[in-house]
């Protein structure tokens, strides 16, 4: 199945199944209605457990990608490691995806919400990473 119109496709790459996808969801439902951006989840291992798998990012990556990039953002620091290793194999991630630097729930939503408008690769990456900035106070 292939992302579609055009958009940036999103990877959210979580060691826990449960967290790539509840943070999908969430990010989802708070992007609002309309087209919305094509999401998938990579959590945890082909087996259920808690871990990262480059089968599972890869199927994800292929899911959501329309041509227009494929944004990947992860959780913590060996999802990082995984997903920089496919990015240096050439062939393993759609052309134009593009590790991004930014909190995962909050850089998530940024993602999906500038993705849906239509911003580009660029555009969706630095939504993604200015939530670094959200002050919670």
């Amino acid at each position: 199945m292939s992302g579609g119109d055009g958009l940036v496709g999103i990877v959210l790459v979580s060691h826990s199944a449960r967290v790539a996808e509840s943070v999908a969801e969430l990010a989802r439902g708070l992007a609002g209605g309309g087209a919305l951006a094509p999401v998938a989840p990579a959590g945890g291992t082909p087996d259920g457990g808690l871990g990262t798998s480059t089968e599972l990012i890869t199927a994800a990556a292929s899911e959501v990608d329309g041509g227009a990039g494929v944004a990947v953002l992860v959780d913590l620091g060996s999802a990082v490691l995984t997903v920089k290793a496919l990015l240096a194999e050439g062939d393993e991630l759609p052309a134009g995806a593009r590790l991004v630097d930014a909190p995962f729930v909050e850089g998530a939503v940024a993602a999906v919400v500038t993705a849906s408008a239509g911003g580009d690769l660029d555009a969706v990456a630095t939504a993604a990473a200015e939530a670094y900035g959200y002050r919670k106070e």
